[in-house]
């Protein structure tokens, strides 16, 4: 089995974040490549532009000096060494070879649509006329196209590619910057043109940080980028999301195609980027579509239509199987989302709540670029099979695919928005849940509020209670001659003040904090302080009621 994001590495990591994409860096339409409107000076310089002749772009017309070394200005002189370096390319025409060296897996389709025996080309410095004279040679005439799947992408690879088919270097700099695209150029009838398809789709793998062979503090020691992302007060959409429930990560992925179609023998070149990204390897995409050569189904559509483009529509079924298996392991960690808040009221649960809900928006414009470019497949047809004796049965078969693909993601869109729907619900649910529980933890300390406040008027009862007698108590300890003549008061005396003063105090307080009489004096002044003749009234009853059940009478 092949792995779609590579060889395994001996230190787990979390994929980097992909950068944002600079759409207006993404077509030739745009007459200033890789120029803002806002930076430094840069020497211009006018040059004369002659464009090449057409043939002079197929590969048995290429020189086979050392030419291919001044791509990409060999043919677009606009693009300048600043242009070249801010665009990532010459970062790898300009660098030193490196120990890995760059692997071309190949694919040939003849006449009838059966995919040939594939074959394998590792370039290094020392085998680079090698692969150009490969390159360079004429195809047999039952060669319908030829799949090149890059890895490892050097800059002498680069350079070769782009002087052979004379490829606007925007593919490359879209395909080194993550910018999704999709153009049409060198349109010639009855001869050709030039596709290029860069588009970006959600995958998913499983987690790196949690294989069997990690560490048990390898989470501290080798992943340091995920606990300061996990500290970060921002929702990064560009980087991976781990799925907690499942062990498994959503990343985004890239495909990159740029396919020169021609009448006798076109071309599909597909960039795939450095291991770093932990993306779909150029072996495992090589796998994928030698499998589907051997599908009774597209070997009809091959055989039907000589048109290349087939086998281009016929790739982009991966991003669909990809994001079809992604969304699936997102509903299964929405689901796992959806009982632990139903079972806890853990409010660190809406943090992840909201990262997911800001990535399912992120993934809708994902797929609406998905269908974008299905249908512009489907809108630029094949200029060299204008005179081909099938070419309407070819079209329609293209509508039908086409439509067949749309449908698929419209699926998938709608799955997407039903997983917005119950994440929505689920929050809702979950701050419902931590409100109910901030509602009883109020409730509880109100409760304590009011025993703690009736503890405090039993006190001030007390207090009141022993406030006549204190007052007398201070009165007697007065240093006033008035109040001495020769002897401090007796006890008897203290008494004989105190205990009057203390009754009157009670009468009154328990007077104006009783209600003992009727609703219509019940708020009378009078009638409170009426209070012990009516508790003796009731006490009386009592008695003489008891009397009367003893003596049988009731």
């Amino acid at each position: 089995m092949f792995s779609p994001a590579g060889p395994s590495f001996q230190k787990p990591s979390l994929p980097p974040r992909i950068p944002q994409a600079s759409h207006r860096h993404a077509a030739p339409a745009g007459p200033w490549p890789w120029s803002d409107l806002v930076e430094d000076d840069v020497p211009f310089v006018l040059r004369a532009f002659d464009e090449p002749d057409s043939e002079s772009a197929s590969p048995e017309h290429v020189s086979q000096s050392d030419d291919w070394r001044k791509y990409p200005a060999l043919y677009f002189p606009n693009w300048t060494q600043h242009r070249v370096a801010r665009s990532g390319i010459a970062k790898l025409t300009t660098s030193k070879p490196t120990e890995v060296p760059c692997i071309i897996y190949q694919i040939d389709v003849d006449k009838s649509g059966h995919f040939l025996q594939p074959d394998k080309y590792v370039v290094t410095k020392e085998k680079e006329q090698v692969f150009w004279e490969k390159m360079t040679a004429k195809r047999g005439k039952g060669n319908r196209v030829r799949l090149l799947f890059l890895e490892n992408l050097s800059g002498s690879v680069l350079q070769m590619l782009g002087t052979i088919y004379k490829i606007e270097p925007f593919f490359f700099s879209s395909s080194l910057n993550w910018i999704p695209s999709r153009y049409q150029e060198d349109v010639r009838q009855d001869q050709g043109d030039h596709i290029t398809i860069t588009l970006t789709f959600l995958r998913t793998m499983p987690n790196p940080l949690t294989v069997p062979n990690t560490p048990a503090n390898g989470v501290q020691q080798a992943f340091p980028q995920l606990l300061s992302r996990a500290g970060t007060a921002t929702i990064d959409t560009q980087a991976p999301l781990i799925l907690r429930s499942n062990d498994r990560i959503l990343l985004l992925d890239l495909l990159a195609f740029h396919m020169i179609r021609r009448k006798d023998s076109s071309t599909i070149i597909s960039y795939h980027p450095t291991p770093e990204w932990q993306s779909t390897t150029a072996r495992y995409l090589h796998s994928r579509v030698r499998y589907a050569g051997e599908s009774v189904y597209w070997q009809s559509n091959f055989r039907q239509s000589e048109d290349p483009t087939f086998v281009l529509l016929c790739m982009l079924w991966y991003a669909l199987y990809a994001w079809d298996e992604a969304l699936e392991n997102l509903y299964v960690h929405i689901c796992w989302l959806e009982s632990r808040v139903l079972i806890t009221n853990d409010i660190h649960l809406t943090r992840e709540l909201h990262i997911i809900r800001a990535s399912l928006l992120h993934y809708a414009s994902l797929l609406d670029n998905f269908r974008k470019t299905v249908l512009f497949l489907r809108k630029t047809p094949n200029p060299a099979m204008h005179d081909q004796q099938n070419h309407n049965r070819s079209a329609d078969l293209m509508n039908q695919e086409s439509d067949t693909l749309v449908s698929e993601i419209e699926r998938l869109e709608m799955f997407r928005k039903m997983q917005e729907m119950r994440l929505e619900n689920v929050m809702n649910l979950a701050f419902a849940s931590v409100n109910f529980q901030d509602s009883r933890d109020m409730q509880r300390l109100s409760e304590a509020s009011l025993r703690d406040g009736a503890v405090m008027k039993q006190i001030s009862y007390l207090t009141m209670v022993f406030l006549p007698a204190t007052f007398v108590a201070t009165i007697f300890g007065m240093n006033i001659s008035s109040l001495q003549d020769g002897s401090l008061g007796t006890p008897a005396e203290y008494l004989a003040v105190a205990i009057p003063l203390t009754a009157v105090t009670i009468w009154v307080i328990v007077g104006l904090h009783s209600s003992q009489g009727g609703p219509e004096d019940a708020h009378t002044f009078v009638s409170r302080l009426q209070w012990p003749y009516r508790s003796l009234q009731r006490i009386w009853r009592r008695l003489w009621q008891r009397k009367r059940v003893n003596e049988g009478v009731v």
